[in-house]
């Protein structure tokens, strides 16, 4: 079930805000995974030792596009699944910076002054340990330490959340998910890695050739793990209540020449028209790669292992999902 949401979300940092004693972190928390997710309830947990706001300070779009674009960028979440991750910790209010070339030029101490200071008149400020801010990233944690003294807020650094002996990052999460590594990178976020699209009509395979119907999806996602076949569980946020366990292909459908990469999902047990719904398609482990087979009965018979092995995975799992 989805939670409500009470937080206040700031596009326009034009004049000062009237928050009691704020408790500020900033980031572009992307994933909000477990390290974000660390550092958020430090922001929380100081807040309510103050009696004070816990504030969150990102940046869109991502740093990384405006002076990097030739790096190809691409997110994990959407914005809005973002803020509904960031709201659901306790955050208050989430001020969101619009970042271009001119913003990436700001001194670091300018940033401090003007924004942390004169606009939200932090009392703390919470950040990770690897943090830079400003002009080359020429802000430290060290820099925020010695202006914390010089302006009146004071400073706390948090250590890297780790997993399996590894630093929880954005980063490495990315770089899981595109070798198709989601068990790994669900670890990292705290929850199963998941997708959004629309359902549309396919080929019209699935069902009358592969006896197999499959709901073809169109998503607007960015970051789609490697092809593959996955055991999933899809939601359906016009029906939040109903879950159902099923089995993706992520691929060009090589068995029929295809090139197109399409997007399917087989939902067990489950026989309604969906055509033009909403789903969220959440990835549970992977099965295989996605390969070629001699013929149509080869394929057949492959579908119906793959199945087996998702309810096998299935039956054992119980990550947490984004609802």
């Amino acid at each position: 079930m989805s939670r409500a949401i009470s937080m206040e979300i700031i596009n326009d940092l034009t004049k000062r805000l009237a928050f009691k004693n704020p408790v500020v972190t900033i980031g572009n928390f992307d994933g909000v995974h477990l390290g974000h997710q660390k550092i958020f309830r430090q922001v929380v947990d100081k807040a309510e030792e103050i009696g004070g706001t816990p504030i969150v300070i990102t940046f869109h779009p991502h740093p990384m596009r405006v002076l990097a674009p030739e790096r190809g960028l691409k997110m994990i979440y959407s914005p809005v699944d973002k803020q509904k991750l960031i709201g659901r910790i306790g955050i208050k209010a989430l001020i969101c910076i619009s970042f271009d070339r001119n913003f990436a030029h700001t001194d670091p101490e300018v940033f401090i002054r003007n924004v942390l200071v004169d606009m939200i008149g932090a009392k703390w400020i919470i950040v990770g340990h690897s943090y830079s801010f400003g002009k080359g990233k020429k802000g430290t944690t060290s820099m925020l330490r010695i202006k914390g003294r010089k302006y009146g807020f004071k400073v706390h650094v948090v250590r890297y959340a780790r997993v399996s002996d590894g630093v929880v990052s954005s980063s490495r999460i990315r770089g899981l998910l595109l070798r198709g590594r989601v068990r790994e990178a669900s670890s990292m976020l705290g929850r199963a890695y998941h997708i959004s699209g629309t359902v549309i009509t396919g080929a019209g395979r699935g069902g009358p050739l592969l006896h197999t119907p499959t709901a073809n999806i169109t998503t607007s996602s960015e970051l789609i793990p490697k092809e593959g076949v996955y055991a999933v569980r899809v939601s359906v946020p016009s029906m939040p209540s109903e879950i159902y366990d099923g089995v993706a292909n992520i691929g060009n459908n090589p068995t029929f020449n295809e090139t197109a990469m399409s997007y399917e999902v087989h939902l067990f047990d489950f026989n309604r028209n969906i055509i033009g719904e909403k789903l969220q398609i959440h990835f549970i482990d992977r099965i295989r790669e996605e390969k070629k087979f001699l013929s149509v009965q080869e394929l057949i018979e492959n579908i119906d292992k793959d199945i087996a092995q998702a309810k096998k995975i299935l039956s054992s799992n119980k990550d947490t999902l984004f609802l």
